[in-house]
C-alpha cells in the first residue's frame, strides 16, 4: 500500500476512534474530572507507547534543537485545547459548541497557507464549505439558547490550537518516525498537565470515588484514542498536510451520530441523515485534484453533448 492511500485509510481509523471514545469519556467522568482524566490519560499513554517504542526500539533520541518544536505542539495540543474544549463545553450549549469546534478545517488552509505555504486550491475550499454546512445539519436544533462569551472564546482558542498543533507537527524534521513524535509529545505534555492537576484537582482528589470503570475507560483511551489515532493521525498530517488531514475531522459529528443511534437509541432525524451524506460528500470533494475534477466534467460534458438529441431547425 502507498504511503498516501495508508495515510487516508489511518485518518479516517483514527476518525472512528476519536468520534467513539465520547462513551469512553462519559464513563470516565463519572470519577474523573477533565483535567485529571486527560492527565491520567497522557500518562498512560506516555508509558504504553514508551513501553512498545522500547521493545521494537522505535524511539529515536531527541535532538536539543528540536526540542522547542515539541514543546510547542503539546502546548497547543492535547494540553491548551482540551482544556479549552472541555472548560468551553461548560459553558456552551453542545449545538453551538459542536459548530465552532468543526470549523477548525475551513481555517487550518489560511493558518497553512501564511505559516507553511501550502497551496489550496478553490474546490478544496468548496468541499470544506461543502461539508461544514453537512455538520451544521447534524447539530441542528430548534432550541437556540443565548451563549456565554466566554464559552465562546474558550471554543475557538481551541479550534486554533488544534490548527497550531497541526502546523507544528509539520516543522518537526522528517527524520523522526511517527511513535518517536507522539511519545515525545505526550512526554512534553505532562510538563503542563501535571502542575494543572496539583493546582486545580490535586486537593480535592480522592482514589476510593474511582470505579473501575473509569479506570478501564481511562486505560483505553490511552490504548486507542491516543496511541492509536495520535499515530495515525500524525502520519496523516505529515504524508498529505494539515489542510487535508484536518478535513477528516467533519466526519467525526457524522460517526458519533450514529454510535448514538447504535448505543442509546436515538432516533436520526431526515435532516441529520442528509448532514451525513453531505460531509461525505464534502469531504471526497475536499481531496479531489481541482485537475481531475476538470477532466471528468469534461468527459461528462462531452457524453452529454453526444447523447443529447439533436434540436429540430
Amino acid at each position: 500500500m502507498k504511503k498516501s492511500s495508508f495515510a487516508y485509510v489511518g485518518l479516517m481509523v483514527a476518525m472512528v476512534i476519536w468520534a467513539s471514545s465520547f462513551l469512553l469519556i462519559r464513563i470516565g467522568l463519572e470519577s474523573f474530572s477533565p483535567i485529571t482524566l486527560v492527565t491520567f490519560r497522557m500518562f498512560c499513554a506516555a508509558v504504553i507507547l514508551g513501553v512498545v517504542g522500547y521493545i521494537t526500539k522505535q524511539i529515536q533520541p531527541l535532538k536539543l534543537k528540536d526540542l522547542k518544536y515539541f514543546l510547542c505542539a503539546a502546548l497547543a495540543e492535547p494540553f491548551i485545547y482540551f482544556i479549552c474544549e472541555a472548560y468551553g463545553l461548560q459553558m456552551v450549549s453542545p449545538t453551538i459548541s459542536s459548530v465552532i469546534l468543526s470549523t477548525m478545517p475551513l481555517f487550518t488552509p489560511l493558518f497553512a497557507f501564511f505559516l507553511l505555504h501550502e497551496r489550496i486550491s478553490r474546490l478544496n475550499l468548496f468541499g470544506l464549505a461543502v461539508s461544514l454546512a453537512g455538520v451544521i445539519m447534524l447539530v441542528y436544533e430548534r432550541e437556540n439558547p443565548m451563549a456565554n462569551p466566554l464559552g465562546l472564546l474558550s471554543l475557538f482558542i481551541a479550534v486554533v490550537a488544534a490548527i497550531m498543533y497541526s502546523i507544528l507537527l509539520r516543522k518537526i524534521p522528517a527524520s523522526y518516525n511517527t511513535i518517536t513524535i507522539v511519545f515525545y509529545m505526550f512526554c512534553c505534555s505532562l510538563i503542563y498537565f501535571v502542575p494543572a492537576f496539583f493546582i486545580s484537582d490535586y486537593s480535592s482528589f480522592t482514589l476510593s470515588t474511582i470505579s473501575l470503570n473509569s479506570l478501564l475507560s481511562v486505560i483505553a483511551l490511552a490504548i486507542f484514542a491516543s496511541c492509536i489515532a495520535f499515530l495515525l493521525f500524525s502520519n496523516g498530517i505529515r504524508v498529505i498536510g494539515a489542510t487535508k488531514a484536518n478535513a477528516f475531522n467533519n466526519i467525526i459529528p457524522s460517526v458519533t451520530a450514529i454510535m448514538m443511534w447504535l448505543f442509546y437509541g436515538e432516533v436520526l432525524a431526515p435532516i441529520k441523515v442528509a448532514g451525513i451524506l453531505i460531509v461525505v460528500v464534502g469531504m471526497v470533494i475536499s481531496q479531489t485534484k481541482s485537475i481531475r475534477l476538470r477532466k471528468v466534467v469534461k468527459r461528462a460534458t462531452s457524453l452529454g453533448n453526444k447523447i443529447r438529441p439533436k434540436q429540430s431547425a
